[in-house]
């Protein structure tokens, strides 16, 4: 069975430019729960911060996808404004694209798989990719979403999700992100260079394009070795 392993990165637009509707549809909740001006600029600073976790306000600028048997990885990354070429980095290929580009050379590829790994993949990564594909007009190759079950996925592609897996279907209330299952694991975490996902919104301002792609590669080596610990030792054979 041919396993792919997927991960993304995302940017939120610049909430200054947005026209005055959306602005307040995002707005609104926050002069109503907050008391003084101070937490209102603050409670307004973490929206702001927050918009490239959805689809509607953000967009993806890296789509790392890894395979689980050839350990062989393709990041395609946005890096506008600077010119970029192709590179290779150990077991990865960079390659520097728009988003469109990005999206239909993943739909293109996926289709060579009949097994995809994820951590929260069906919360965040898979929706804001159909998401994203559907502002661009480009169309779903494989159906990712559907039989949340894995004892239930016999037909088209399998979607495991680890952060599924891990919690249960989210019986476990307190499971911890990636990081942490790689700290119980002893997996080398993608945040030990000093970077985080919440850092990429600031790189990718500051242009710091293949940056966001090399951490990007982190994830997706991680998620492999934990998928790896949850195969041997983490569910009946």
């Amino acid at each position: 069975m041919s396993k792919l392993i997927i991960d993304i990165e995302t940017v939120g637009e610049n909430f200054d430019e947005m026209d005055d509707t959306t602005k307040e549809i995002l707005t609104h909740w926050i002069k109503d729960v907050s008391k003084t001006e101070e937490e209102y600029n603050g409670m307004l600073n973490e929206l702001k911060n927050g918009l490239g976790f959805s689809p509607l306000t953000g967009e993806i600028v890296v789509i790392g996808v890894l395979d689980y048997e050839k350990e062989q990885g393709v990041i395609y990354y946005q890096s506008p404004n600077i010119k970029a070429e192709e590179t290779k980095d150990g077991n990865f290929r960079f390659k520097p694209m728009k988003e469109s580009e990005m999206l239909e050379s993943f739909w293109q590829g996926i289709q060579n798989y009949d097994e995809i790994i994820t951590f929260n993949g069906r919360s965040f990564d898979i929706p804001y990719i159909i998401a994203r594909s559907a502002k661009w007009q480009i169309e779903v190759s494989k159906d990712l979403m559907s039989s949340r079950y894995i004892e239930n996925q016999k037909y088209g592609v399998k979607h495991i999700d680890l952060f599924d897996q891990l919690s249960y279907y989210s019986a476990v209330r307190k499971t911890g992100g990636l990081h942490m299952w790689c700290r119980l694991l002893g997996i080398d975490s993608p945040k030990a260079e000093g970077v985080k996902g919440d850092d990429v919104q600031a790189l990718f301002q500051n242009q710091e394009y293949l940056k966001i792609a090399q951490y990007n590669t982190r994830d997706l080596i991680a998620t492999k070795e934990l998928y790896d610990y949850w195969i041997r030792f983490m569910r009946a054979k």
